[in-house]
């Protein structure tokens, strides 16, 4: 029989109930929470943490185009890119850049001058990554990767930068990239330089930047905590810049430079079917790879202070007297004019005085040339021919004549900053000194001194343009392009010069210049190999007192004589002329002339079956370690001469005063 529940049954089996029926209360309520927050989450605020979780896991990235390479005529590579590790830091990832680049400064070894300027390109960037530094090394690399959960927001990646293997060689041509200054983040399109660091500062480099630059691309990337890239989602692939080909001649290019042998100076070579620029050298020249990624202000400052001045584009930017170099063309200019003949003559007593006037303007041999006609005059140079021909002339006509041969303006080559030089008139001298023109400057400037002033790249082109009868050229250094922009190089003369005379004249005036190689001022330099038409030249830099001589001993050497050559050949049919200057050198047919000889016999007899050729990569390697080590003992050689001076100062300071007895 079944026995009736206790009182104090009950009450626990109430209590127990009481206990379930609160915890299914409890769960339901929460679970009813948790709902009611996912609900939240998931379909009331869907769309906006979908779109925070997206900012935090994808990020659109710049993806920038590979630069245009630049090759010689010959393809042989003149500007290449490699990749390197780069230090980038992502502002919308770094609370405070400031301090994260002050704790950056030992491993990446960051000036602070370096630090300035990233934050100054961080404050310009728009969240967009800046780059911290360029060529990164394995030891930085390792000391980063130790520390890199400490810096959120900063990541290595591997970029392209530039490259110039033959480093000093092709400088003044060239040029090089460097990093964007404030100037130039103001002025470019921040599209097109999206993820770009470097832009085009000189030269080839500068001319030619929006068509070595290409257009940039994006990637859309997942990434994690730590801001590193796990894969990509999406990406637009960039456009690269039009690899460029040059009119340059390696070969050429090496020779010239290796016959300046150190001296200051500058060589342009041109050809006087098209206007090809085959050789450009400017000495002494800089290695360009520093500039890439910033070079030091100990370094800077050494090229700058340098009394040789290697920054400085003699052939581009260098203004010298061309002194008879421009025989040629002015003795052509005395034929348009009608003033002589061919066969005319004047008598040089070796010297030539303005009527009314004492003064003796002397010839360079003393005792005079007696009776000279044109070709005499090419031949050998006569200053007292042109001093009377220029005085019939008169400036004006002089003036007007010579600047058909583009003197006084840029020649238009397809360099930047180039340098216009000085072909002199009346109105020149009012407007720059606010002078009237006196009759004896134009003595001076019938055999280019005075206010005459020409670059090595003018001279050349007019002796090129006298070589092709009479054509104008544009020099240029574009041979041809490759890529997605269409591009249309210079490839033939762009006119006629306007002269009253006939082809005949041009002819005769080639036949003069060929004179003067075989038997006149640059019969030195003479061979019957080929034929060689041509000018020398001797610049005055110091002037020389009437009735006294010049005496180069007594001189500073960086008083001498300017030496000056230009020429073309071979003669019947002009394949290259040249222009060379060689700064305080002499006498033209001394130091000049047989630098022009050694350039005519490489394009004429070794360049067709035994061209030179650029040193493979390890010989490049061998060569610029010889360098470093010659340069390193240079340096220190100047710091223990310095260190002795101070030293020398110091003791002298020191040194007691010795009181007079009395």
């Amino acid at each position: 029989m079944k026995q009736p529940l206790s009182s104090d049954t009950r009450q626990e089996n109430r209590s127990f109930l009481n206990r379930i029926l609160f915890a299914a209360l409890f769960i339901f309520l929460g679970l009813s929470g948790l709902m009611a927050r996912y609900w939240y989450l998931q379909v009331y605020s869907h769309e906006k943490y979908t779109t925070q979780a997206e900012n935090n896991r994808v990020k659109l990235i710049s993806d920038p185009p590979s630069r245009g390479y630049i090759y010689d005529r010959n393809g042989h590579l003149l500007a290449d890119n490699k990749p390197v590790f780069t230090a980038m830091l992502s502002p919308d990832e770094v609370q405070d850049p400031k301090r994260t680049l002050e704790l950056l400064m030992p491993i990446f070894d960051l000036t602070d001058e370096e630090v300035t300027d990233i934050l100054a390109r961080i404050e310009q960037s728009k969240n967009d990554p800046v780059t911290i530094k360029i060529g990164i090394n394995d030891q930085q690399m390792a000391q980063f990767s130790e520390r890199k959960p400490f810096f959120k927001g900063v990541s290595i990646q591997s970029k392209l930068t530039r490259s110039y293997p033959h480093d000093e060689l092709f400088a003044h041509v060239i040029g090089y990239v460097g990093r964007i200054n404030d100037k130039e983040s103001k002025e470019i399109d921040k599209e097109r330089y999206a993820g770009t660091d470097l832009i085009g500062k000189i030269g080839i480099e500068k001319y030619y930047e929006d068509l070595l630059l290409g257009k940039a691309g994006h990637q859309a990337v997942e990434t994690n905590v730590h801001g590193d890239i796990l894969r990509k989602l999406d990406n637009t692939p960039p456009v690269p810049g039009n690899d460029i080909y040059l009119s340059l001649d390696y070969g050429l290019q090496k020779v010239a430079q290796d016959q300046l042998n150190g001296r200051r100076g500058a060589i342009v070579a041109i050809d006087p079917q098209n206007g090809d620029v085959l050789a450009f050298v400017s000495n002494p020249s800089f290695d360009p790879n520093p500039f890439i990624s910033g070079i030091s202000f100990k370094d800077y400052g050494a090229l700058r202070d340098d009394p040789d001045q290697p920054l400085y584009n003699r052939a581009l930017q260098g203004m010298y007297p061309p002194a008879s170099t421009i025989k040629p063309f002015e003795g052509l200019g005395v034929i348009h004019y009608g003033l002589m003949g061919w066969n005319d003559t004047i008598y040089d007593p070796g010297y030539f005085t303005l009527p009314g006037d004492s003064h003796r303007f002397r010839d360079w041999k003393k005792g005079g040339h007696g009776t000279v006609n044109l070709t005499k005059s090419i031949v050998m140079s006569v200053d007292t021919y042109y001093y009377k021909l220029s005085y019939q002339m008169g400036i004006q006509r002089l003036h007007d004549w010579m600047v058909r041969f583009g003197f006084g303006s840029p020649t238009g080559i397809d360099l930047p900053n180039e340098k216009a030089g000085v072909m002199p008139s009346p109105q020149w001298k009012m407007d720059t000194y606010d002078k009237a023109w006196l009759p004896g400057e134009t003595i001076s400037v019938s055999i280019g001194q005075g206010y005459f002033l020409a670059t090595p790249l003018q001279v050349a082109n007019a002796t090129a343009m006298t070589a092709n009868l009479g054509k104008k050229l544009t020099p240029h250094m574009l041979k041809r392009s490759e890529g997605a922009a269409e591009v249309h190089p210079i490839d033939r003369p762009t006119g006629t010069i306007d002269f009253n005379g006939t082809e005949a004249d041009w002819l005769k005036m080639r036949d003069a210049m060929e004179e003067t190689i075989k038997r006149g001022t640059g019969r030195g330099i003479y061979t019957n190999r080929y034929r060689i038409a041509g000018k020398t030249g001797t610049a005055q830099v110091k002037s020389i007192a009437q009735g006294k001589s010049y005496n180069k001993a007594a001189l500073d050497k960086r008083h001498w004589d300017h030496a000056w050559f230009t020429g073309f050949a071979p003669v019947e049919d002009p394949q290259i002329a040249v222009a060379v200057l060689v700064e305080n050198g002499g006498g033209g047919s001394s130091t000049a002339a047989p630098i022009g000889r050694a350039l005519f016999d490489y394009w004429m007899l070794r360049r067709p079956n035994d061209p030179i050729n650029p040193p493979s990569a390890e010989e490049l390697e061998i060569i610029r370690a010889e360098k470093a080590a010659a340069k390193a003992q240079l340096d220190a050689e100047r710091e223990a001469k310095e260190a002795l001076e101070e030293k020398a100062k110091q003791a002298e300071a020191n040194k007691p005063e010795t009181k007079p007895t009395t």
